[in-house]
């Protein structure tokens, strides 16, 4: 074994220059969410040329690519849509230059996460240049609408194409450390509904705009109260939109309405959430809802999901972190730092909801996901490379 994993730790070099180019063609198609088309057909002929065994795009837009046939199933994820620009002052460079300089690959998608893609192709490259012939099927899925709804991809992936992975991995950015879990999140909606009046005689109605001014006020409060975990750290509230109706300008506002961006440490859940946003308007004439998602993908296909996306963390002795852990050391020498992301990823569905054992390891830098002036180490791409492939070998081992 320590042969192979020689092996691939010469492939991955061997092919820096082929993967970094690989993500500098992917960079240059813009793709945002719900418009990946382009991105997707360049990632599947990507697949193609590497060799895979088998490569399709499912009815929902992922490129999913198959090598081997085994029983146990191993899973590599990337989403492929990016969010857009934001300010182009703000970059100094060109977000779809997918330049290659420095040392690094520039744009948007590099470090989010499409490098993650990028690596993976090359990893199923160096599998079949090795004759990898271990008795497990393992998926590499380019995944779409994640920007828009965490996990959506991956409810489609295993509820209409019928493949439910033994251990999955996120290519999301980790910075080259293996993460296991990250909080959870949802969106809600809160409605106030007042009654109209003429501007000169507030007193008639019932301005809905105050009510939602104080139940803002008490949100704010409740977001310092909220619990606490030692790894994920502390759940959060706050509010990111506010709505407001009225008849005219001349009127008291008679409709109001808020959007909560609510972070879910481990023990939260959406029922208790809710609930503590309900006790707040309990004694206004408001509605808290949960939002749904519903979207038509670039094939056609209308698809949707509750906006909740529960929280998850894998054990640090878990199998699905040891044998990442194990790969990462058997080509470096060295242990990885095993950590978590700040930001939301597939792995709310993956494992949130399925409970399928997840754990993340990608190149790039999670600071940099939808900032100005993204970019991606090219050596980031190469360990990455190294890593998946060598991860297939270690998960083909276990018993």
């Amino acid at each position: 074994m320590e042969e192979i994993f020689s092996k691939i730790k010469e492939l991955s070099e061997k092919y820096r220059d082929y993967t970094a180019q690989n993500l500098s063609k992917l960079v240059k198609i813009k793709s945002l969410s719900t418009q990946e088309k382009e991105v997707q057909q360049e990632l599947k002929r990507q697949m193609e040329e590497a060799g895979f065994d088998e490569v399709f795009i499912d009815g929902l837009g992922n490129v999913i690519g198959r090598i081997g046939n085994g029983k146990r199933i191993l899973a590599i994820d990337g989403h492929m849509d990016t969010v857009d620009f934001g300010d182009l002052d703000a970059w100094e460079f060109d977000p779809l230059s997918g330049e290659i300089k420095d040392g690094y690959v520039l744009g948007r998608g590099t470090a989010d996460q499409e490098g993650g893609p990028a690596s993976f192709v090359t990893s199923g490259r160096i599998l079949k240049e090795l004759g990898f012939d271990k008795d497990i099927t393992i998926y590499f899925v380019g995944s779409v609408m994640e920007e828009d709804s965490d996990g959506l991809p991956w409810k489609y992936i295993v509820e209409e194409d019928k493949i439910r992975p033994d251990f999955a991995i996120s290519t999301e950015p980790t910075n080259l450390n293996i993460y296991r879990g990250h909080r959870g999140r949802m969106e809600i909606e809160v409605s106030f509904y007042g009654l109209s009046a003429h501007g000169s005689a507030p007193e008639r109605g019932k301005n809905a705009i105050y009510m939602a001014s104080k139940a803002a006020l008490e949100i704010e409060k409740l977001n310092e109260r909220l619990a606490y975990d030692e790894f994920l750290g502390k759940g959060s509230v706050t509010i990111s939109e506010m709505v407001t109706g009225s008849p005219s300008l001349c009127s008291v506002a008679d409709f109001a309405k808020f959007h909560l961006d609510r972070r879910l440490t481990w023990g939260e859940t959406k029922e208790s959430a809710v609930k503590e946003i309900e006790e707040i308007v309990k004694d206004m004439n408001a509605k808290v809802e949960v939002l749904q998602y519903k979207e038509k993908a670039y094939t056609g296909l209308e698809y949707g999901m509750e906006k909740y996306y529960p929280t998850w963390k894998m054990p640090e002795d878990h199998p699905v972190v040891q044998t990442g852990v194990s790969a990462y050391s058997a080509l470096y020498g060295k242990a990885p730092k095993v950590d978590k992301w700040t930001f939301s990823t597939n792995g709310v569905v993956i494992n949130g909801i399925y409970g399928i054992p997840t754990i993340g390891f990608g190149p790039g830098n999670e600071e940099l996901a939808h900032a100005p002036n993204e970019k991606t180490p090219v050596e980031h791409l190469v360990v990455a490379s190294a890593f998946y492939a060598a991860y297939a070998y270690k998960f083909a081992d276990e018993k």
